[in-house]
């Protein structure tokens, strides 16, 4: 008789518990509550990267005359500021229209594939209770002023009241940006059932080779693709990527 296999998720719940060390012997302790948020989050997060076999793929594209466009667009008194995630959702959604596997997830039987022809993308907001991750809805019909108020607005909520489930399910694709903070490049965790996410880090000048030689500086935003490996290939990743270089590189396009 064939023994049935044990899935990886049997294996770490027949673990013992992590052991119990009283740390207060060591020196001065403090025992906080965490937000609730943050514990709900914790067991998704620990779930997700137990069951789904992450890849991490980094690569880099050139955002500079993106950010030279950005900065030239009009804002009005009530608009939120086009900010370089809200570019990044505009190409996401490229990307996806040719790549539409990492626009999907993967069925419970494991032997199909979900393909979905919308586009809600969520994008990661750290708020003082946690990490939270709104989703913007058709972000394929929606302008980029309008996704910028809806950004605006959502992160606000999150931060400030927190979000309703219905302003976090349905999405596709998640970004996940922390520009802002620094860093070179991370694997951020997928959003399941989601079967990909985009992380991006903190953006840099890098000196090229130009055509005649002469030394051609660029502004880079450093891109870390985490994927599920069992609906997506590395060959699938590098694409998709290379894709996003090729989409923030027309910005004129991107802006329409």
């Amino acid at each position: 008789m064939v023994d049935k296999p044990v899935s990886v998720v049997e294996k770490l719940q027949a673990l013992p518990p992590d052991a119990q060390v009283d740390d207060s012997l060591f020196g001065e302790t403090e025992l906080i509550n965490l937000p609730r948020a943050q514990i709900f989050g914790g067991k998704f997060l620990a779930r997700n990267w137990v069951t789904i076999p992450h890849v991490t793929h980094h690569d880099e594209a050139d955002i500079t005359q993106l950010e030279q466009v950005r900065k030239s667009l009009p804002i009005s008194k009530d608009d939120a500021k086009v900010s370089m995630p809200v570019l990044l959702l505009k190409a996401i959604v490229g990307a996806l229209k040719e790549f539409p596997k990492f626009n999907s997830s993967l069925a419970t039987s494991g032997s199909k594939l979900i393909l979905k022809k919308y586009y809600n993308l969520g994008v990661a907001v750290d708020t003082p209770n946690g990490l939270l991750v709104p989703v913007i809805k058709n972000v394929d019909q929606k302008s980029i002023f309008d996704i910028a108020n809806e950004l605006r607005d959502l992160s606000v909520m999150a931060r400030e009241k927190g979000l309703p489930m219905s302003k976090m399910e349905g999405g596709t694709f998640t970004l996940s940006s922390i520009g802002g903070l620094g860093g070179l490049a991370f694997t951020p965790i997928i959003n399941a059932p989601e079967v990909a996410i985009l992380g991006v880090t903190k953006t840099y000048w890098k000196p090229e080779r130009g055509i005649n030689d002469e030394i051609v500086w660029q502004l880079k935003i450093p891109l870390s693709l985490s994927y599920d490996h069992r609906v997506i290939n590395g060959a699938d990743a590098a694409k998709f990527l290379t894709k996003i270089d090729q989409l923030v590189r027309d910005a004129q396009a991107l802006i329409k």
